[in-house]
């Protein structure tokens, strides 16, 4: 098989990262003998420089011929002075926008090699926990109407949350498929004492739930949420939650598995194409470096495989080889804790030689 793979390589260590990825799949493809095409799209800070906006006309019809895509990271402390429509983040929320992608899977797995990476006490991560938290993506504080006005105490600024049936319909029938293929179990998480989008959300997750007898669905306020990640994460299974209270809450999961450097995502729509990205930042301090952790970027080409183009034996492979890695002892430097350290070239030497 072929497949077309747009890049979007980015800022900092992104196009380290993303090179890694690639590696491995060029390599994965070599072992299957399927053809993966790369072709590279500017975005972020690098498209500033070269065009003066986040997010050019050409990356989005690359992205959209293409037939999924792989991003790196983008933004860093030489943009953060722009207006907010030209800062590097806004061509995230623009390529989601043009993309159609309403869904964002993160999933937050204590891998058995890691668990003394984690942060939490041995007795309450002694036995794992593999979390996927689904974010929606496309709706929400993050896209509603916002500006600058004077008000009564001078300059104020606002932001709107809002959600329609349909966002929060798409968005849930997602989550309790995933629950029914994983544990049956789902958490819908809002703010439903305060927020009047919550009310609404919690009350379509309620009637969806009629729908998927087979799943147990709960509801809980999002700053119980928060506490109960780190109380007792084995107790989730799926999470479902709006933009913002995803955005919060799977960075906070991605710190109780160790390293932020592990975790991908995938963002997905109507179609099989997909944006898979790291959900860690651009790290611009370790930029060149050749330091970076590339596992979130090598585990997000891996869902890409299982998502966009079906291949679970491949994807697998993939999880596979980094699972043998870390058994071995190998780290980066974000695990390493002053220890001889792999390189992100060497690290990725290793994950392919396990394939």
């Amino acid at each position: 098989m072929k497949y077309n793979i747009g890049l979007l390589r980015g800022d900092g260590i992104g196009p380290e990262i993303v090179d890694s990825a690639v590696r491995v799949l060029e390599a994965v493809g070599k072992k299957y003998g399927h053809e993966f095409v790369f072709t590279p799209y500017d975005i972020g800070g690098v498209a500033i420089d070269k065009y003066g906006i986040p997010l050019p006309e050409a990356t989005v019809e690359g992205c959209l011929a293409s037939d999924s895509v792989l991003l790196g990271a983008v933004g860093g402390p030489k943009w953060d002075t722009l207006p907010g429509h030209l800062r590097p983040e806004k061509a995230l929320l623009g390529i989601r926008a043009a993309m159609g992608l309403f869904t964002n899977l993160r999933p937050a797995k204590l891998y058995p090699a890691l668990a003394g990476e984690c942060p939490l006490r041995e007795d309450i991560v002694s036995e794992g926990f593999d979390i996927m938290i689904v974010r929606e993506l496309t709706g929400g504080i993050y896209f509603g109407e916002r500006g600058v006005r004077e008000g009564k105490y001078g300059e104020e600024a606002y932001d709107t949350e809002c959600y329609s049936r349909m966002e929060i319909e798409r968005i849930a029938r997602v989550a309790f498929e995933a629950a029914r293929l994983r544990g049956k179990k789902l958490t819908s998480i809002d703010k439903a004492n305060v927020l009047e989008s919550s009310r609404l959300w919690r009350k379509v997750v309620h009637e969806m739930a009629l729908e998927y007898p087979d799943v147990e669905c709960t509801d809980m306020l999002v700053d119980n949420a928060a506490m109960q990640l780190v109380r007792n994460p084995r107790q989730f299974d799926v999470i479902v939650t709006s933009n913002m209270f995803g955005d919060i809450l799977s960075d906070e999961a991605s710190q109780i598995t160790g390293s932020i450097g592990m975790l991908p995502s995938a963002s997905l729509g109507d179609t099989t194409r997909g944006l898979y990205e790291p959900i860690h930042g651009s790290a611009p301090d370790i930029a060149g470096q050749n330091k970076a952790n590339p596992i979130a970027t090598i585990l997000s080409a891996a869902m890409m495989l299982l998502y966009s183009f079906g291949l679970t034996e491949e994807s697998d492979a993939i999880v596979s080889a980094v699972d043998k890695v870390l058994n071995m002892g190998l780290r980066t430097a974000d695990l390493a804790h002053g220890k001889p350290a792999l390189t992100t070239v060497e690290m990725t030497d290793k994950i392919i030689e396990n394939l």
